[in-house]
């Protein structure tokens, strides 16, 4: 048992070392000496991998004054010669053994964006040229994995329940779409949303999960966490690299989604998608947790930048006066409803804590129940219970008059 155990971690080690070893630009440059000037300008052009986007046949044409039907052949022509290559295994020999490790310990599929940024996360720091554009770094990355190990593996873009993927090319993924489809019927009858670890719990609780899980690997040596950072919430690494498979599912899923700050729901809901400002309010005062000053929420409306439409105080001031789900709890300060917060005066507070009660209270009891309900100084508070109008004072306790 401690042989295949020192096996083991040799054989992680290999893996680990052929991922900090690849790099796209060094691949793509040794791959491209092979073809004329004209060749590799062509196909440069052609695939964006000049870093400035795919540019059109006709564009091409007019660069080298040829027929846009000429530079397709030549285009085609490269591609076969490239393929045709002898050395081009020893080329991509690295690469295909990154991208097969990747997708065994991801269940055999990975969403498109996803494999790439975790190869261009092994391409950027482990590369050797001088070039370090992640973008650049992604589409040699992209044009390898279509143009040249196209018979290794496969890239879907026209399914219903999942995103643009790469698979291993003769993986089955029809047991991926079953577990999908519950998860997803599950997500419409609760209506809320989830944190990985609590979606995770969930997908575990499925009936297909259940049925299908010795077909999801969920395990290995790849350390995927710094694809997974986030600048406004924190995944648990070891929960991410422990359960690969699951992860890989959720980020596939096209119905499923994740928002600013880590919760998983239905892609088209509000708490996942939000569309209108008063979406992106509730959004940012819900993850905030206290009450916040409407000129900060638009700030943090900004700084999140849930699309290309700025939100400007006034707008969110607005919005928060007309809806009823949120209180005003001090000056220009908002909260959440649902937190227990009330409108109306510090003194209308006060009555309702009484009402509530049925008892006398002391000055120190009434102004803690008074501050769960509205942000308010506490000398507010006690000036609110001198009025003997409403209040009777008996030795150290208040009741209504």
């Amino acid at each position: 048992m401690e042989n295949f155990s020192i096996l083991d971690q040799i054989i992680d080690k290999q893996k680990i070392e052929e991922a900090t070893n690849l790099d796209a630009v060094e691949i793509i440059n040794n791959l491209f000496n092979e073809l004329s000037e004209r060749e590799r300008d062509i196909v440069m052009r052609r695939y964006g991998l000049h870093g400035e986007g795919k540019e059109t046949l006709e564009k091409i044409g007019s660069v080298h004054n040829l027929t846009r039907e000429r530079i397709r052949q030549i285009e085609t022509s490269s591609i076969s010669k490239l393929r045709k290559l002898d050395n081009l295994n020893k080329y991509l020999d690295t690469l295909k053994k990154v991208i097969s490790q990747l997708l065994e310990e991801h269940g055999g599929i990975m969403e498109k964006i996803y494999l790439l940024d975790i190869l261009v996360n092994y391409s950027t720091n482990g590369y050797k040229s001088a070039e370090n554009n992640q973008e650049i770094h992604k589409s040699y990355l992209n044009f390898l994995i279509t143009k040249l190990l196209f018979s290794e593996f496969e890239e879907i873009n026209n399914l219903n329940h999942l995103k643009e993927i790469y698979k291993l090319k003769f993986k089955e993924i029809n047991h991926i779409k079953e577990i999908i489809s519950e998860l997803i019927a599950k997500l419409n009858e609760s209506k809320g949303v989830y944190t990985t670890a609590k979606i995770m719990e969930l997908m575990k609780e499925l009936d297909n999960y259940k049925k299908y899980e010795h077909k999801i690997s969920s395990s290995g040596s790849l350390n995927i966490y710094n694809v997974t950072k986030s600048d406004y919430f924190s995944e648990d690494p070891d929960l991410i690299n422990d359960k690969k498979a699951l992860y890989s599912i959720l980020r596939a899923a096209k119905k499923i989604g994740q928002n600013k700050f880590g919760f998983w729901g239905l892609a088209h809901s509000r708490e996942v998608n939000p569309k209108t400002i008063n979406d992106k309010i509730y959004l940012i005062l819900n993850n905030h947790g206290k009450p916040m000053h409407f000129s900060k929420i638009a700030d943090e409306i900004n700084r999140v930048e849930f699309d290309n439409k700025l939100a400007n105080a006034a707008t969110v001031h607005n919005e928060l006066i007309l809806d009823k789900k949120y209180v005003l709890v001090g000056r220009g300060l908002y909260a959440l409803k649902d937190w227990g917060y009330k409108k109306g005066t510090v003194l209308d507070v006060i009555e309702e804590i009484f009402s509530d009660e049925n008892d006398s209270l002391s000055r120190d009891e009434i102004i803690e129940k008074v501050l769960e309900k509205r942000m308010v100084k506490k000398a507010t508070i006690v000036l609110a219970l001198m009025n003997k109008d409403k209040f009777l004072k008996k030795g150290s306790k208040y009741s209504l008059v």
